[in-house]
Parts: structure tokens; sequence; C-alpha cells
């Protein structure tokens, strides 16, 4: 025996088996499942939209009224960095400047030094190069004796000690020393006419003054 249902459903509108289809239907199905669907491809479809079409908010606003770009901004720049290259151009001359000079002031000095130890071994030898002249003078100066002498006078050279004092040089007061005077139609200049002790400089330094008789114009 078959149970009949006590009450039968209505058919739906339009249906011919009377039976309703959600997927057919053209107002609200009722499922709540089927409608969060069509909400959501709705609301994607939108968004896509969105998504394609610029996005106002994010485009850059310009002001009528604000100030060009800085057109000389990059040669302001170059000007800049040619002045600090010519800064440094400067400094790096002053450098060179003051190095040349340094150099020049050590060079002298390693001169005078020179000239300095030169006069003090020239002067203990003086006695000895005098002693030397007076013996040529004589003709003493032979044999071995010569060759010591002359090896002594070299030496005394290649140190820079220069001899001067000959007789007919003209009378310099700078470089001579007279002990003497007599006068004389034979010059007519103040000369040197006989050296009683040679001189000696080291460069332009007199060691000592060359000791001599004068001749001066009568």
């Amino acid at each position: 025996m078959t149970d009949k249902p006590t009450g039968s459903d209505p058919a739906a509108p339009g249906s011919p088996d009377g039976v309703a289809h959600p997927d057919t239907a053209t107002g609200p199905s009722g499922d709540p499942l089927a409608e969060a669907v069509d909400a959501a491809s709705a609301g994607g479809s939108g968004a896509d939209a969105q998504s394609a079409a610029p996005d106002a908010a994010e485009a850059p606003v310009v002001d009528p009224g604000a100030p060009a770009p800085d057109e000389d901004g990059g040669i302001d720049e170059l000007v800049a960095a040619h002045d600090r290259i010519a800064g440094l151009t400067g400094d790096l001359q002053r450098l060179q400047a003051e190095y040349v000079n340094y150099k020049r002031r050590v060079d002298r000095d390693r001169e005078a030094n020179k000239q300095q130890a030169t006069v003090a071994a020239a002067t203990a030898l003086l006695p000895v190069l005098d002693d030397i002249d007076r013996a040529r003078e004589h003709g003493e100066v032979v044999g071995g004796f010569k060759h010591v002498a002359d090896s002594l006078v070299r030496v005394v050279g290649q140190l820079g000690l220069e001899r001067f004092g000959e007789p007919g040089e003209e009378f310099d007061p700078t470089l001579h020393e007279a002990i003497s005077q007599r006068t004389s139609d034979d010059v007519t200049t103040t000369t040197v006419e006989h050296v009683a002790q040679a001189g000696y400089r080291a460069g332009d330094r007199v060691v000592r003054a060359a000791m001599v008789v004068v001749v001066s114009p009568g």
C-alpha cells in the first residue's frame, strides 16, 4: 500500500511538468548559494571594467600657475663644477710653487753648508799653502816635495777653494789688502805690483784677502 502525500506542491508557472527549475527561473531562485555566485560574478566584471579604466586619482595634477622647471639648473651645476676645478687647480699650483721654493732653499742651504765646510778645512791649510808658495819663489819645490805640493793644491781646488792675487791685476779693495803703496807714471790705475800673500775664496765668499804692494798713478 502506497502512502500519498498529504498535500501537493503547486505547479510552477510556465513549467510543463509542474516542477520549478532554478536555472530557468526568471526571478530569485530562493537558493542563497546561487544568489551569492551570481553577485560575485557581477561584482568581478565590474572590478575588471574599473581596473581597465585609467585611475583618475593617480594621474599627475598639473597646476597651470606653477613655474616651469628650471632649464638653467644643469648650466648652474656645470659652472659650479668648473669653479671647483679652478679652485683645486689653484691649490695645486700654489703647492707646486711652495715645493719649488722649498727645494731652492734646501739647495741654497746645502751649498752654504758645503762652502762653510770648505772654508773650515781651508783655513787650517792656508799656512801650509803659504809655505808652498814661498818655497816655489825660492825654487825649492822639486822632486818628491813638488809632487806632494801639487797634489795638495789640486785637492784644495777640488774642495772649491780658489787662489787669487797676481802682479799686474787692478787693485780691488774687496779682494786685496794693500800693505804698501808707491806712485809711478807708468800706470794709469792702481795696480798690484807684488803679492806678499795670496788670497783665497770659496765661491763668492772671500776666505782671505790677498796681501799686496800696489802702485798708483803719479
